[in-house]
């Protein structure tokens, strides 16, 4: 696997890593803009690469995951911005195993 530099960031394989907790919002925020579909893929690196689609809520988050070749895996699951930490997400980002794709052009 090759690793580059975007925007500062380390980056794996067309994806960015993902550096703070209020990185989240303002990624899966542009992603809806740029996309026009609701939230953004989050991938851990790491054994399996596990791959969640989170989308902004009222309150906080949506999360489900994302099994593979699938558009939805199974049920989402809804989290305070203040228990995002607490969930596998919030534990992979502490890592620095955090990334999720770069947007096309």
């Amino acid at each position: 696997m090759y690793g580059t530099i975007i925007d500062g960031r380390p980056a794996l394989c067309g994806h960015v890593q993902v550096r703070h907790p209020q990185d989240i919002e303002f990624l899966v925020k542009e992603a809806e803009v740029v996309t026009g579909m609701p939230g953004r893929v989050f991938v851990i690196a790491g054994a399996g690469r596990p791959t969640y689609r989170v989308r902004s809520d009222a309150n906080g988050y949506e999360v489900q995951r994302m099994d593979a070749g699938q558009e939805a895996g199974g049920e989402a699951m809804f989290l305070l911005p203040d228990l995002f930490s607490e969930h596998r997400l919030g534990s992979a980002l502490r890592a620095g195993c955090l990334f999720t794709p770069v947007l096309g052009d």
